[in-house]
């Protein structure tokens, strides 16, 4: 009933929101499913109604229309769907399980009711239960309720109880979530006395169950990792709900929490709070919709709660216009929108019937939201809805189409009327119609022509009519006539006329020749203007018509109507003869044609029967000749297949068929044309054939519930009918016809057999088939149909009681086909009648088998659920009973509650019940020495109480009490029996002198004083600290930390991870033994300011002008300002349009808004937005981007002409070089100045070539080019002159410039050349200063129009290209500068601050590969984890600071620059370290400040932190003959610590470990306590060892023994190292053996030439890339010393290669092309130490970057083939001596090297390993310094060779002034020691060629391993390996 209550009243509610003047609407759109128990049943009303009444009708989503099945379903009369209580045997899911909709119908139209999902939930037996828990005190402990899967869906947990007390929410620390899971919160030793239950409830059948009683295991805390009690995997929760999504962990230290949205933290929102449970979310939007996770983690370890939380709207339908009203023949147009999910399918319905697209109907856009329909037929009207569906959610809208006649009507018009000439004449027509009609207007049926003096204009006035005017100005006598306005839609067409004339002459316009069709009505119309005229006659052959009673004449008009035209009476010519003035006519004549169209004489086709034959003809009895005759069949040409004959004689036509078969059944059309007309005559031909029998009825089974069909199917012509007949029962058959609906439950199915949806028992009996088709006789044939019964369980109980040790008896009761077996089974446990205690027995009544369970006797084991199984041939039935088990309960287990000084606390916990209620508990208390006799009795405790209190006792006195549970079968056993002792009182006063002192932004240090003396109450044992925010929109709840007394007069705590210049108020509480004393007064501090941590918000850019850009932004919250707010920096760059970014600039304010001007003109702006505070730059907000305004363009920034023939001029020119917006088009001005003529010639904006032809030849053009934007014309090109001419020399369009290209990529150089005859195309590439012609190769190539083509483009590939063009007459070459861009050199990282808990880093970023640096990403770890974290910083900021890490640990860092091609390499990795230490007991501090018998206070002033909090304190001690240690833990260290109650007189064992986070320090002790007088006692005495007793007399060979070992270990240990210092040197040269080899190899491969110099100097810097070993060649402008003793010797003999000169100077050559990059990528090396002659680090200065040329890559992937020997550099091993190494010197090891600073250091000294370092330097171009500034180094800038500088000394200044290089004969030997170092005396590596070369270019395996298919170096597997440069 309820369920209809609500149906009415939503009824209400939503008919009075509909349009009431609609004759359809739904009353309550929004029940979607209906659930119910099937022991209940339900009813379900039809959704919908209207006026006048509606049909309502019920049917299944597949479409089909429901039908009844007696005593299941049932649809009332007024459209009520009822579903009956069923049992379980009549379970269907077709019937209880489904989905059906229902239909409203009247002559409005026909709706449909949203998808209702129909489920009967069946009783099944399930039990709850409870586990057992465990938590630690303090934690929290989490209980869930345990449901069985297949009916949770319908179980709500509604209570639990704490022994037999419900939980409510009067009991703070319990708590009963929304999901029914119980939360225990600061779990007490207390809570574990307790048994807990929950309570549940069948949503539907109201069945309750009670679980089974669960502990909590209470223990001590223990430092653990976090271990998840509560999560969840999925929740969904409709929109506006709340949802709380459970998260909650037991750990110590309490676990800390924090959310995670889709990986990212939580934004700051009000709906989102974080509670007891977890994540609460109220009113639920569809954006939280996500993946959440719950990070959990404390000292010891983390966790984590990975779900998803899916948030529904739901779907909501709207369907658009709301009201359509159309004409039939036009067009309507419906848009549905949908709202609450994205993802649905859509449906269109009119009429309740699905629409389908067709030629006249379109559903448009993603969902097919959109229905077009065209041509609306009358029967198109109705109501069309729209659906959508999502899972099992589904919505719809509909609107009422109405279809009106929109036929034009003319509503005013003109009239009549005469004007003069030169009169104005104003014509109208006022017409309404739908659609909205078009009108024309004609003057004596010819269209009126629109000119200077006829204007026609149309408008729609404001009541939706047309208004159309015809106006005539100066109006002459041909305007007179008929005017005839003519108005159309797709509904009709209507017309009026009237006609104007006009004074004048009168005359007649000329007639056209007519032709009339014989037998109709015909016009002739003579067309007079001027006036006036006395009358218009009509003449034939000299009579005046009308002369018979088929000619009518219009007088008035000069109309003549000839009716039913004849061709021998009406054929001829007709006069008309206008009287202009009484004695003066004129007059016209025209000639009417008449013809007669065909007659066929009807014909039908007789009865025909298959094979017989036709003959049908078709005669044309008159009609103008020749006549054409031609047979159709169904509208379309007969087949030649079907052997149809057609006879075509003159005027007649025949049909033959000499054997008729069914393909011959047909419409046959006679059709006849003529000149006149086209006629037909149809018949249709029925070829008749007898039904028979296809498939024949047999008999059958039919089982209850279920469908069955019984078969029959039959043919014949016309197709037979079938009915069926029905003869109930098994006699003699007495048929009656079947009543068969469409949805009832028995119908015909197409192909004649009966279905009968839901057999009942009543259905048994005989069938009939009847088939006829009115051929021949009738055919029938009977069936017989057998109903079986499936066994039922009709009758047992539900529940049933029993009393322990007693007899009991269940019954069931089943129906069916016999025989029927029935079973019993104890909770799926089949019961075995055999056993002694259960008897089973069998008894038949009528149709019925009765079974009966009998238990003799019953025990506590037999409570719980049995089921009756009844089975036969035909189906399975259960019943499922409750049997209850009742006996006296157990008696209840005592426990102690509280124990005060004058009363006892308890509670006890109830054990079983014994399935009966307890009524009440008895109490029994009395004194330890007194007897139960006189015990003090309390009787009758209410059973809802588990607790209670005894009063009036003694303070520490004992006491003994039990309990006992009584129930309304008896009275329990005693319980326990607990002996008690009162206890002490707590303090009554507060801490003294609270006092608060700010120590950073996130911490206060709080000191106090103890109570007074005499408030104490008893020793203090520890303090309660409380602290909360004072700021406003604060959480004003205290947050609670215990410390444990020291025992001083001063206490003192720091309160840490408090939120910056934030106010705190503080409380303090003392405690002893007995609890907590009163809080303090509350005293407040703030803590002191930092940067802000949030960004400001909501950034605002809006382009004011071409040049200016205003911005505003929201100041950050004041909880994220973290301090007073100074101001703002804007930092804003600009983004050009080739890729790369513009200065970064930055303006303080101290507004929240700005205005940037001189800014470029139409540029896209990147801005950031930060504010600061005295504590310095808070946070950037995200990148805006903002592009100023379009201006008008720059000139082109170039142009050229060129004559390609005598006529023909080709222009081509550059962009402007300020674009300033977008381009629009170009135009090109070509001027002749004899005599000065100008053409403009327009081209597209991505066209920079125009052709002008049809010029003269050898005359002199001016051409100038303009670019044009949104804004206007730019100014124009520079202006240059061309002439035409036939033998043209040739000339290159293409211009000058520089082309920019990333990496990796294809790209096309273009060079256009003209001229006559056509010139020919040559490229040329600059290799050393020549050009050269460029190699066509797989990647080179020139196409036909002359463009060079490079595909995958190399660094290598930069330099100047040359084309060059040259025909007969003429040449002309352009020179192409191609740099291609390589992925950002690595910044320079370094540390420039560190604190605490955060280090500042900041970097100097590497060269930018030709590219803006777009961004930076920077990644860290924790120095012993391999997990990194990674930020994307801005690249604008060279700095940043990370903040939240730990106190004394190691981080590692890289940083990697990103630029337009991609991330560059990795930097080095640097490492860097909080501040902070382990913690320290300082030696000056003693340990033990007082010890007595019993109590040691200890002095924990010695503990030092290190710098960082101390997190946690643990003390262990124990007896020195003990092995068990009591464990005393703390979360913060205090001034001292107290044990109390140890033995006195005894030897202890202490140790102490204190943590931070950098670590731990531990101190071990031994102390003993004082005797019970005060005295010491005897120390330690060690056990006596008998070894030592039986030693003396080896003493001495002992310690001979010893020392020889220690001697001889030590000389192994000097060979070892020998041995190893030998290895690894031999592995040291052959890696750079290995280096060497490479490094020709790769040189050899290197053919890029080198860049053109522009200065004397050029910085270099070449890398060969080789793990662990490293080649840097370096070039620089300045020449800079390295102390000597860092100098590297490296010999042929060091490379392993043979000496191809008597010489004790051997020197190698290094083979490069010039490099231009000052840095290149590096590869982390292997493990290679070049010897030393010293072990002193160098530093060196900063060198400068190279030129802008990008070649940093070409080394990494290939380097080029040598050159020839002129051009190479040659680098000596001895390059830094000053005299010639003498053969066979020795190399010494160094300890350490420094590395080269360059563009990448800094030019810091950085220290690394020595193995890791090695540099060469090389300076080209310039002459040598100090004692080498002679003959030899001005011949060695002549061969243009490196000078090599032998070091002296420490330092050497930049020559004051660079020598040029000079042109010297052949070097000659000098006597200088120096000067005998010679570049001409180095042997240089030969160019090799062939197999030299190939023997040079072979690698090692371990060089072969590092490089792919390609020859390119491969990427380091670990993205963090170090690289360094070898110094």
């Amino acid at each position: 009933m309820w369920i209809l209550a609500l149906i009415f009243f939503q009824c209400i509610l939503n008919v009075f929101c509909e349009d009431l003047r609609s004759s359809l609407y739904f009353v309550n759109a929004s029940v979607q499913e209906v659930v119910f128990a099937s022991t209940t049943g339900t009813s379900v009303p039809c959704p919908a109604t209207g006026v006048p009444p509606v049909s309502l009708r019920w049917y299944l989503a597949t479409g089909e229309e429901i039908y009844d099945v007696p005593g299941i379903r049932h649809v009332h009369p007024n459209g009520t769907l009822q579903i009956f209580h069923i049992p379980p045997s009549s379970f269907s899911k077709l019937i209880h399980d489904n989905t059906y909709y229902c239909t409203a119908e009247n002559p409005s139209g026909r709706i449909r009711s949203q998808d209702v999902h129909i489920k009967a939930v069946l009783r099944e037996p399930y039990t709850v239960r409870v586990e057992d828990q465990k938590a630690m005190r303090g934690n929290v402990a989490v209980f869930k309720c345990i449901i069985p899967a297949s009916v949770e869906a319908y179980i709500t947990v509604v209570s639990w109880e704490k022994d037999t007390m419900s939980i409510n929410a009067e009991m703070s620390r319990f708590l009963i979530t929304s999901t029914g899971a119980l939360y225990i919160l600061d779990v007490q030793m207390e809570d574990g006395l307790y048994n807990y239950r929950c309570m549940t409830r069948h949503r539907y059948t109201g069945e309750t169950r009670q679980s089974n009683s669960a502990r909590l295991i209470v223990s001590d805390p223990t430092n653990s990792a976090p271990h998840i009690l509560d999560s969840f995997e999925r929740r969904e929760v409709m929109a506006s709900h709340r949802v709380e999504l459970p998260c909650k962990a037991s750990g110590h230290p309490a676990p800390k929490y924090r959310w995670l949205k889709d990986n990212r933290p939580l934004e700051p929102d009000t709906r989102f709070r974080q509670s007891v449970t977890g994540l609460l979310i109220e009113r639920a939007q569809p954006s939280d919709t996500g993946s959440y996770v719950c990070e959990v983690w404390n000292g010891y370890g983390n966790a984590e709660v990975v779900g998803r939380l899916q948030v529904k709207e739901p779907l909501k339908v709207m369907v658009s216009p709301r009201k359509v009203k159309g004409s039939v023949g036009s067009q309507v147009s419906l848009s549905c929108s949908v709202t609450g999910s994205e993802e649905y399918q859509l449906s269109w319905y009119r009429n309740g019937e699905l629409i389908y697209p067709s030629n006249s109907v379109r559903m448009t856009g993603q969902n097919r939201e959109n229905l077009v329909m065209a041509g609306m037929a009358k029967s198109d009207g109705g109501a069309y809805q729209c659906f959508a569906r999502h899972g099992k959610m589904s919505a719809q809208d509909f609107v009422q189409v109405i279809l009106e006649d929109g036929t034009p009507k003319i509503l005013a018009s003109f009239s009549e009327k005469v004007y003069n000439i030169n009169e104005f004449v104003s014509l109208s027509c006022t017409v309404k119609g739908t659609p909205e009609p078009r009108i024309t207007w004609t003057l004596d049926e010819e269209p009126v022509v629109r000119d200077s003096r006829h204007r026609i204009s149309h408008y729609t006035n404001t009541e939706g009519h047309v208004v159309s005017h015809l106006n005539i100005s100066q109006t002459q006598v041909p305007d007179g006539g008929v005017y005839r306005c003519i108005c159309n839609n797709s509904a009709g067409t209507v017309s009026y006329q009237a006609r104007i004339n006009v004074r004048g002459p009168a005359s007649i316009r000329p007639m056209r020749n007519l032709t009339a069709i014989a037998g109709r009505d015909m016009y002739i119309h003579c067309r007079v203007i001027g006036y006036p005229y006395y009358s218009i006659k009509w003449y034939k052959d000299s009579n005046l018509l009308p002369y018979n009673h088929r000619q009518r004449a219009f007088e008035n008009n000069g109309t003549l109507k000839l009716f039913d035209v004849q061709k021998d009476v009406d054929e001829g010519e007709y006069t008309c003869n206008v009287l202009v003035q009484p004695q003066l006519s004129t007059h016209q004549s025209v000639y009417v044609t008449v013809k007669v169209p065909p007659t066929i004489h009807p014909f039908e086709f007789p009865r025909f029967s298959i094979g017989q034959r036709v003959f049908i003809p078709c005669v044309v009895m008159s009609g103008d000749q020749p006549v054409f005759i031609t047979w159709q069949k169904d509208g379309r040409p007969i087949p030649a297949s079907l052997g149809v004959t057609i006879d075509n004689i003159d005027f007649t036509s025949s049909l033959r068929i000499s054997n008729l078969t069914l393909m011959h059944n047909g419409n046959y059309t006679c059709i006849a044309r003529n000149s006149a007309a086209a006629v037909e005559h149809q018949s249709q031909l029925i070829v008749r054939v007898p039904p028979k029998f296809v498939v024949q009825p047999k008999d059958q089974d039919g089982i209850y519930g279920k469908a069955v069909i019984l078969n029959c199917s039959a043919e014949g012509y016309p197709v037979p009918t079938i009915q069926w007949e029905y003869s109930k029962g098994a006699g003699v058959p007495q048929f009656k016809p079947i009543a068969l609906n469409s949805g009832f439950r028995i119908e015909v199915l197409v192909n004649g057999s009966l279905l009968i949806k839901h057999v009942l028992e009543e259905d048994s009996g005989f069938y009939l088939c009847r088939v006829s088709n009115d051929v021949g006789a009738d055919v029938s044939k009977s069936m017989y149909l057998n109903v079986k019964i499936p066994a039922m369980i009709t009758s047992y109980p539900n529940t049933t009681l029993a009393t322990q040790g007693e007899e009991k008896k269940m019954s069931c009761t089943a129906h069916g086909e016999k025989p029927i077996m029935v079973r019993w089974e104890k909770e799926e446990r089949i019961i075995n009648p055999e056993t002694s205690r259960y008897v089973v027995s069998v008894k038949e009544v009528g149709d019925e088998v009765i079974s009966t369970l009998q238990i003799m006797p019953t025990v506590r084991e037999d409570s719980g659920f049995f089921s009756c199984h009844a089975i036969n041939s035909f189906g399975e039935d259960r019943g499922i009973i409750q049997l209850t088990v009742q006996e006296p309960p157990d008696p209840p287990e005592v426990e102690i509650r509280e124990v005060k000084d004058r009363t006892i606390a308890l509670r006890w916990t109830m054990g079983f019940d014994g399935n009966s209620p307890i009524t009440g508990f008895d109490i029994e208390s009395k004194n330890k020495s007194a007897s139960w006799d006189t015990a003090q009795k309390t009787k009758d405790v209410s059973p809802q109480l588990n607790q209670a209190t005894i009063i009036d006792l003694h303070p520490s006195s004992t006491y003994n009490i039990r309990m006992f549970a009584k129930n309304l079968i008896g009275k329990s056993e005693a319980s326990n029996e607990l002996t008690i002792t009162t206890d002490e009182a707590a303090p009554d006063g507060p801490p003294q002198e609270v006092q608060l002192e700010a120590l950073s932004s996130q911490s206060i240090r709080v000191t106090w004083r103890p109570p007074k003396k005499h408030l104490q109450n008893g020793a203090i044992r520890g303090y309660q600290v409380g602290y909360r925010e004072y700021s406003s929109g604060g959480n004003y709840q205290f947050s609670v930390i215990s410390v444990e007394t020291t025992g001083d007069n001063a206490e003192n705590l720091v309160l840490d991870n408090l939120k910056k210049f934030t106010q705190y108020g503080v409380v303090v509480q003392a405690s002893n033994s007995a609890g907590t004393g009163p809080s303090s007064t509350e005293v407040a501090a703030t803590t002191l300011e930092d940067v802000p941590s949030r960004p400001p918000e909501n950034v605002q850019a809006t382009a004011t002008s071409p040049e200016v850009i205003s911005l505003s932004w929201l100041t950050p919250p004041k909880d994220a300002l973290n301090g007073n707010l100074l101001g703002f920096r804007v930092i804003y760059w600009a983004n050009l349009p080739d890729g790369e970014l513009g200065e970064i600039r930055n303006v303080t304010t101290s507004k929240p808004s700005l205005e940037l001007d001189g800014l470029e003109k139409y540029t896209n702006y990147s801005i950031q937005v930060l504010a600061f505070t005295r504590a310095g730059d808070g946070v950037r907000s995200e990148q805006i981007y903002t592009r100023t305004k379009e201006d008008v363009p720059g000139p082109p920034a170039g142009v050229k002409a060129a004559a390609a023939s005598n006529s023909v001029v080709f222009v081509s020119w550059l962009p402007p070089l300020k674009v300033n917006g977008i381009i629009r088009k170009y135009t090109v001005f070509c001027s002749n100045p004899h005599p000065t003529v100008s053409s403009e010639f327009e081209a597209a904006p991505d066209v920079f070539f125009y052709r002008i032809p049809n010029l003269s030849r050898n005359r002199q053009y001016s051409i100038w080019v303009v670019a044009v934007t949104a804004a206007g014309r730019g100014n124009g090109s520079e202006i240059i002159t061309v002439k035409p001419m036939a033998e043209a020399p040739a000339r290159i369009l293409t211009f000058n410039r520089t082309v920019t290209t990333p990496w990796m990529r294809d790209i096309v150089l273009a060079c256009k050349a003209v001229g006559d005859p056509s010139p020919t195309i040559k490229w040329l590439k600059e290799i050393n200063a020549t050009p050269a012609p460029v190699v066509i190769d797989s990647r080179r190539s020139i196409h036909g129009n002359g463009s060079l083509v490079i595909r995958t483009v190399k660094a290598e590939d930069s330099g100047n290209y040359t084309c060059a063009a040259t025909n007969s007459f003429g040449s002309d070459k352009i020179i192409l500068n191609l740099q291609v861009q390589v992925p950002p050199d690595q910044p320079r990282l370094t540390v420039t601050k560190t604190t605490t808990t955060s280090i500042t880093l900041s970097w100097i970023p590497g060269d930018n590969g030709g590219s803006s640096i777009r961004g930076y990403i920077l990644q860290y770890s924790e120095d012993n984890s391999e997990q990194w974290g990674n930020f994307a910083i801005s690249p604008s900021e060279r700095s940043y600071r990370l903040e939240n890490l730990k106190c004394g640990t190691w981080y590692k860092f890289t940083l990697t620059a990103q630029n337009a091609v991609g991330p560059g390499r990795i930097s080095e990795i640097i490492e860097a370290k909080t501040h902070g230490k382990e913690p320290q007991y300082s030696k000056e501090q003693e340990l033990f400040t007082s010890i007595n018998a019993t109590r040691v206070k200890l002095n924990l002033n010695g503990w030092n932190n290190g710098g960082c909090p101390i997190t946690s304190f643990t003390l262990e001690y124990r007896p020195v003959d003990s092995p068990t240690w009591t464990t005393a833990q703390r979360t913060s260290l205090t001034k001292s610590y107290i044990l109390y109650d140890l033995q006195e007189a005894t030897w202890y064992e202490l140790q102490m470990k204190v943590y931070n986070s950098a670590g731990y320090a531990e101190k071990r002790v031994k102390f003993a306590t004082l005797s019970y007088d005060g005295s010491t006692i005897a120390p330690l005495v060690k056990a006596p060892n008998v070894s030592e007793e039986k030693s003396g007399g080896g003493e001495g060979l002992k310690m001979m023994v010893t020392i020889s070992c220690v001697l001889v270990g030590i000389i192994v240990i000097f060979i070892g190292l020998l041995v190893l210092r030998r290895r690894r040197r031999e592995q040291r040269l052959k890696r750079l053996r290995d280096a060497k080899s490479l490094a020709e190899m790769l040189m050899s491969k290197n053919t890029r030439p080198a860049e053109p110099i522009n200065k004397q100097q050029q910085t270099l810097r070449m890398h060969i890339d080789i793990p662990r070993a490293q080649l840097l060649i370096e070039e620089r402008d300045t020449m800079e010393t390295v102390d000597d003793r860092s100098t590297v010797l490296l010999t042929d003999n060091d490379f392993g290669e043979t000496q191809k000169q008597k010489s004790s100077t051997v020197t190698h050559t290094v083979h490069y092309q010039s490099l231009s990059q000052a840095t290149g990528p590096l590869v982390d090396v292997s493990d290679a130490r070049p010897g030393t002659s010293k072990s002193n680090p160098t530093a060196r200065r900063t060198a400068k970057a190279g030129p802008a040329a990008r070649n940093r890559y070409a080394s990494q992937w290939t380097l080029n083939r040598p050159h020839p020997p002129v051009s190479s550099h040659t680098l000596s091993t001895d390059w830094r001596l000053p005299t010639p190494r003498v053969a066979g010197s020795v190399d010494k090891e160094s300890d350490s090297y420094s590395v080269s600073p360059s563009q990448d250091t800094g030019g810091e000294l950085v220290h690394l390993p020595p193995y890791l370092r090695m540099d060469f330097l090389l300076n080209r171009g310039m002459s040598c310094t100090g004692s080498s500034r002679g003959t030899a180094s001005g011949e060695r800038a002549a061969m243009g060779q490196a000078c090599l500088e032998p070091q002296k000394s420490r330092s050497l200044k930049r020559p004051s002034r660079m020598a040029p290089p000079t042109p010297t004969e052949a070097p000659q030997a000098s006597r200088d020691p120096v000067a005998q170092w010679q570049p001409g005396s180095a042997a240089t590596l030969p160019h090799r060629e062939g197999s030299e070369l190939a023997q040079a270019a072979k690698l090692s395996t371990s060089q072969e391993s590092l490089l792919d298919s390609r020859g390119h170096l491969k990427q380091s597997s670990n993205p963090y390996a170090k690289s360094y440069t070898l110094v």
